[in-house]
């Protein structure tokens, strides 16, 4: 049985003799598997080059795009859509190549959605819809289990030149009911598997809307997805819309995207949403926005401890900080690892009068021969 199962896949026999290999498109098993091939044709082979449907964040593909209700995911879906329907911009100056697009916007109504598309698009007379002929929209469609998929195939495939299908949402389009034998994690796999293998067969992106906990791992956002890990796993890029006390940020993985950590901006004029820069960059110079005003408004030296207080920053990053900005110049450094605004730096620190408190360390401002203390206890 071995000297059999090795001639089958063209390794030599007891009689060295070869047994000719599998033709290429034989099938093999039940029939569900692909050809072989070795990793010399695979080199060899040539591919088209991956598509955007909206550059470095929607790839070809199936995108999980997921974020706390009423954060603004309706009105990024309607953005982009708008965007490549006519070629157009998003997210401040991200260009897109021109396509049709599907919206199956599921829990909206039409009020709704022309509303969203005339602030939008800035509209000033009903003439200028002609441009919006490749946006096609919907608010009732097949679950995907009632021959939904069917049906974005069949759209796809009257379009020839479709580069997005966006799902509005998930919720409204999965099949109702698990497999009596699935976990759910399968189920929720199998939710949207579907989806990106039609979006990989056609080379379309396709986009579907999800929620995200309401609490969820402080350290990695991508868990905060709600359901199971499945509905990322079979996702081939998963983005997510978050919030906290220093803004929104998008953050991104995907196996044809680079990892994204963007700081974003919902821009309430324009209804738009806006790339401010990379997370780490706008933090940085929020957080040194923060320092100064607290250095200005103290007119006095401060410790990292003060600052961290006073700009609800940790302790260590103040510090880290604080020690960067001295450096290039931006805040002035004293005697003891006290800072002060540059704008302080002309005045000698020792003849200011300064409030001391019960939290104030006196030994501060030992140094200072002229330093008048008028301390409150």
């Amino acid at each position: 049985m071995l000297d059999r199962a090795r001639s089958a896949v063209g390794f030599p026999n007891d009689k060295g003799v070869t047994v000719e290999r599998f033709a290429p498109n034989q099938k093999r098993g039940n029939g569900n598997a692909s050809p072989i091939f070795t990793a010399s044709q695979l080199c060899e082979m040539k591919f088209d080059p991956i598509k955007y449907a909206v550059p470095g964040y929607i790839a070809e593909g199936l995108t999980l795009f997921a974020g706390k209700p009423k954060l603004g995911k309706s009105w990024f879906c309607m953005e982009i859509g708008l965007a490549i329907a006519t070629g157009g911009v998003c997210l401040g100056d991200v260009r897109c190549e021109q396509g049709d697009v599907l919206y199956l916007a599921l829990e909206d109504n039409h009020r709704r959605l022309q509303s969203r598309i005339r602030k939008l698009w800035q509209m000033k007379a009903v003439a200028q819809a002609a441009v919006l002929e490749r946006l096609h929209l919907v608010t009732k469609w097949p679950r995907a289990n009632e021959g939904g998929i069917a049906a974005i195939r069949e759209w796809i495939v009257d379009h020839p030149h479709a580069r997005l299908v966006i799902v509005d949402v998930l919720a409204m389009f999965k099949s109702i009911a698990k497999g009596k034998d699935q976990t759910l994690y399968e189920a929720d796999y199998l939710a949207i598997k579907e989806l990106q293998s039609l979006a990989m067969e056609t080379g379309v992106a396709i986009v579907v809307v999800h929620h995200t906990r309401k609490s969820g791992s402080e350290t990695d956002p991508f868990e905060k997805v709600s359901g199971t890990l499945g509905l990322s796993g079979a996702a081939d890029t998963t983005i997510i819309l978050d919030r906290d006390q220093n803004g929104c940020t998008f953050y991104g993985r995907g196996r044809d995207i680079e990892e994204i950590e963007t700081a974003v901006q919902f821009d309430k004029a324009t209804c738009r949403w806006v790339v401010l820069g990379k997370v780490s960059d706008v933090r940085r110079t929020d957080e040194r926005s923060s320092i100064l005003t607290a250095l200005a408004e103290a007119g006095t030296p401060m410790s990292p401890t003060a600052v961290a207080h006073a700009t609800g920053m940790k302790n260590e990053n103040a510090r880290q900080t604080l020690s960067r900005m001295a450096k290039i110049g931006e805040v002035v450094k004293f005697s003891r690892g006290r800072y002060a605004h540059p704008d302080l730096s002309q005045s000698d620190p020792c003849h200011d009068s300064h409030i001391v408190t019960k939290e104030t360390d006196p030994s501060e401002y030992a140094e200072c021969p002229n330093t008048r203390l008028n301390v409150t206890m």
